[in-house]
């Protein structure tokens, strides 16, 4: 099995002109391995440890020599080694491909160097197999392989991997902007949100629905629900130590937020009577009154908001 693989003649060609020097690979566990480009692609070294899963972060595939041995399922992630890459979505499926793989053989985990990405995804599989924080399983994983060391931005995603209790949770309010701001990393290139990023954004609330939220907030004027509870994305209080701010509300996009696609900043209008009920900044966000900086930033103003908690029926609002 190959997955995510483009031209392999491309793919052999890159290959010819960069090297990643020697075999470097490492036994973590028992035939869980960590290594560098080279000993996944030294079929010898393959055939040594008995591998027959490779899972590969890289910023290409491996080449077709290896691709095409019919004894080894390959895994690929394309992916640089940069802080603002986002590996931490990807982490459930490489724990699964890992688990599958060594119930029936040995399996190489590799990136360029083996230093970094590989490391990242190894140092979560033992977090998440032993129920560990971030600094036990990177010990571990260092005492096999002394070179381990994840960047910075992998280390904050493996702390939040396990403040989500080892799986990635969609609904946890971390990752929500988590997700957010890699989705922010991108607008900022290309100006717009690209399509893969479209599921952050919500059901309109004010919409009919069996089972609406009891505790929502309305349009002051028109009384038109504009958010329940749920798409609040609270952040700590400076000023009452344990509690969350409530000088500005901020939410995760909704879809009746005009604008948010396809623009980098605009103003949040009721659907319903069109009043101003704040705005949006995917790149410079907002800087809430307690002090707090918040980018990306979707947010009302409480001054035209009202919060209630009993909700007995929606009716469709636009």
């Amino acid at each position: 099995m190959n997955t995510n693989t483009p031209n392999n003649l491309k793919v052999d060609v890159l290959h010819s002109f960069f090297s990643a020097g020697p075999v470097s690979v490492d036994e973590i566990e028992i035939n869980l391995y960590l290594g560098n480009l080279s000993a996944a692609t030294d079929i010898n070294n393959l055939k040594r440890l008995n591998i027959n899963r490779i899972l590969s972060i890289d910023s290409c595939p491996l080449p077709r020599k290896i691709l095409e041995l019919k004894s080894i399922t390959n895994m690929f992630i394309q992916l640089s080694d940069l802080p603002k890459e986002d590996l931490l979505s990807r982490l459930d499926d490489t724990y699964a491909f890992i688990c599958e793989g060594l119930q029936s053989g040995a399996v190489l985990v590799h990136c360029f160097y083996g230093v970094s990405r590989s490391a990242t995804v190894v140092i979560a599989y033992l977090m998440k197999k032993y129920q560990l924080a971030y600094g036990e399983a990177f010990e571990k994983v260092k005492m096999k392989r002394s070179i381990v060391f994840p960047n910075q931005g992998f280390i904050s995603q493996l702390m939040l991997y396990k403040d989500m209790g080892y799986k990635v949770d969609k609904e946890h309010q971390k990752y929500k902007v988590y997700r957010l701001r890699m989705a922010a990393e991108k607008v900022k290139k290309v100006k717009i949100l690209p399509q893969d990023f479209f599921d952050l954004i919500k059901p309109d609330p004010g919409l009919t629905r069996i089972q609406p939220e009891p505790n929502v907030y309305q349009c002051k004027k028109c009384r038109r629900i504009i958010a329940s509870a749920s798409n609040l994305l609270k952040h700590p209080s400076k000023e009452s130590k344990g509690s969350f701010c409530t000088k500005t509300y901020f939410l995760e996009p909704l879809s009746w937020m005009q604008g948010i696609t396809q623009t980098t900043q605009g103003k949040l209008h009721c659907p319903k009577c069109g009043t101003k009920l704040g705005s949006f900044s995917w790149i410079m966000g907002c800087q809430c009154p307690c002090g707090c900086q918040v980018a990306p930033a979707f947010y009302l103003t409480p001054s035209k908001i009202d919060w209630t908690d009993v909700v007995k029926n929606i009716e469709v609002t636009i």
